[in-house]
Parts: structure tokens; sequence; C-alpha cells
């Protein structure tokens, strides 16, 4: 799969903006707040329906703009298909593939595979338990259809279970309504629980080798998934904390409160491993996805990669960058010197400069 262009308008910094692209390595390279992140970030919501940061479309749009457009021409097992996306500032955002309408944004997931790596993903292991939730509801909505609506319902339900906790308040003679919402939430949560655990059990297959490697045989990685309920128990669990739950004003079992735990040698290196610990094995993580994703679906993604070679150290650049060359990539830099070091092929390399892309090599 890969993308062959792009088409801006009055999206971030950018006016109008037509990029195409190479099948190989393409380099976006020039000064911190240029507009090279957008770029990705188009490419991402075009493939996910949402922004990599977690931006509301109002933000992305244009400064005085009322609405914004993103066209994207890719091929997947050599059959095209053109993304069309319009960004509202007080609607909800349309999408078209192919010229014909889709009813939810989440039709999206699984035409186009992309894997973002960025810096922030390298603290994936030491910040809080909301990032691994996210990475793995990402990945795992671009892989299966089925788990996207079970989270979208689950996600739902939450939301009204929630909103009834804060009126009981008001009206407590509401409270044995709750039944309802607890059903439903055991129904659509045990499938999301079902869907990760067999996520990370793929998941620990690939990424066992891939650190062994990265840590010179030294480390062997395990990735624990750590339900906050296991499904047998959910019910249970949701009675249990009825009350604290009221008094809370918030639902407090369920899958929104997973996390998963990083074990290198018997060790949580969340909370005993060292930085350098850490950021190999957020490194393993991403370098795993693109081999999860090549063995589900039988092709590579695009991985998109946001000035994180400046964060790692030579050994971990190598590595990522042997572990690229056969998919399409696009990076973005501060200079072309990050790449002065290595035999690492570049097929294309653009210069950003506020808002403006110049082609400097095809």
């Amino acid at each position: 799969m890969m993308i062959e262009s792009i088409e801006l308008q009055n999206y971030r910094n950018y006016e109008q903006l037509h990029m195409d692209f190479s099948p190989g390595t393409n380099l976006l390279y020039g000064d911190n707040a240029q507009g090279k992140t957008n770029i990705l970030e188009a490419v991402y919501v075009c493939c996910t329906s949402r922004s990599h940061r977690g931006s509301k479309d109002r933000e992305i749009i244009r400064f005085n703009s009322e609405e914004a457009h993103i066209k994207m021409y890719v091929r997947k097992k050599d059959v095209p298909y053109r993304i069309d996306m319009h960004l509202k500032k007080n609607k909800a955002k349309g999408a078209a593939v192919n010229g014909v309408p889709i009813r939810k944004a989440s039709e999206l997931f699984g035409i186009l595979n992309v894997v973002f790596f960025s810096p922030e993903d390298l603290n994936i292991i030491k910040n809080g338990p909301a990032e691994r939730r996210r990475f793995v509801d990402m990945e795992l909505c671009q892989l299966n259809r089925l788990y996207v609506h079970a989270l979208i319902q689950y996600n739902k339900v939450l939301q009204q279970r929630n909103k009834l906790l804060k009126e009981l308040m008001f009206h407590p003679d509401y409270e044995s309504t709750l039944d309802v919402w607890d059903m439903q939430l055991f129904q659509y949560g045990s499938q999301v629980i079902r869907y990760r655990r067999e996520f990370i059990e793929q998941l620990n297959r690939i990424i066992f080798g891939i650190h062994k490697e990265l840590s010179g045989g030294k480390e062997n990685l395990e990735v624990l998934y750590e339900p906050n309920t296991e499904i047998v128990q959910m019910e249970a669990a949701l009675n249990r904390n009825r009350e604290m739950d009221i008094r809370l004003k918030t639902t407090t079992a369920g899958p929104h409160r997973d996390d998963l735990s990083f074990m290198v040698n018997g060790i949580d290196i969340r909370k005993f491993g060292s930085q350098g610990q850490q950021r190999t094995a957020a490194l393993s993580l991403k370098l795993a996805e693109i081999e999860l994703v090549k063995y589900i679906t039988k092709d590579y993604p695009v991985l998109l990669l946001d000035d994180v070679l400046s964060e790692l150290d030579g050994s971990r650049q190598e590595h990522l960058l042997e572990g690229i060359d056969h998919i399409q990539t696009m990076i973005t830099c501060t200079g072309l010197e990050d790449f002065l070091n290595y035999s690492f092929r570049i097929d294309k390399i653009f210069k950003v400069v506020e808002g403006t892309v110049t082609s400097e090599k095809e």
C-alpha cells in the first residue's frame, strides 16, 4: 500500500498544497513550526478520521476559514482509491471514498494502514495508561472493524451511564435504570477485552525477536495486558462498585481503565526501567506494529516518522532505518545532516518553509 499524492486546502497553515510522493522514502525538512508535522497529520486524518494529536476539527482548519479539505490518492494492491475529507468548524466532518460519501468515518479504517511514530511515543511506557490504551485502540481499529464497532458502542454506553450517575443526585428514583446500561456495558466491554487480549498475544509473537535484536541479545521483552476486570468478573464488578460509582459519579470498572505493562527480563520497566530501556522498548513496539500490520493485512503500512530520529541515539537510529527501507516512509526532520552519517536511500526530498513546500529531489 502507498500514498501517491495529497492535496490540502485551508488546512492548518496551508492555504493550498499539492504533493506527489515516492513509493520509497520521502524526507520533509525545515525549521520547527513551518508545517512539516501538519502534512503527516493530514495523512493520518485521511486514514483514521482523527488527528494523532487529538485535535478537534475546528483547531485544524486554517485561521479565518470555515472549512478545510484533504484529498489523498492511494493505491492498495494495485487498486486506486481517492479519499476526500471535508472538515467543518461547526458541523460534523464529511468523508468520501472514490467520490462516494461514507456514512461513518470509521469506514475509512483499513483502506490504508499507517503507523505514526513521534517523539511522544518514546514516552508511551512511562506515561499514563490512557496513552497505552490509545495505542492499542488506534492500531486495532485499523485492523479489525468488529473492534471499531464494539469500541464505539462501549464508549456510547459508558457516556450514557456516566451521565445517568450524575443525574441520580437529582433523580434517585432513576437508579434502577442502571441495570439496562450495565447489561450493554458488559456486552460491548466483553468484546473490547477479548479483542485487546488477542491483539497483545499477536504483538508478543513479533516483538520478542525484535527487542532481542535491539538489545544485543541481552533482554527479553513481554507486553502484558492488564484488564481492569476480566470478562467473567465484569458484571459482578459493576454491581459491586455501584455505590462507589454513584458517589463518584463515574464508572469505575471496565476496559476504559485497562493498561499494559512491559516486562524486561521479568522486571516491569514502567516502574523500574531506565529511560534507555523504556525508549528501546518503545522502538520495539513501533517496529512490531509494522510487522503485525504486514502479518494481518499481507501488506506493509505507510510509516510516518515525525522528527523522531533526533530523539534516538546512533544504534537505535540504525535499527530503525534498517527496518523501514522496504516500505513507503515519510520522515520529518530539521536538517539534512541527520542523514549524512547513514547510507540510507532517500527517494524524494521536500523543503518546508512557512507553509510552502518545495521538491528538491525526484
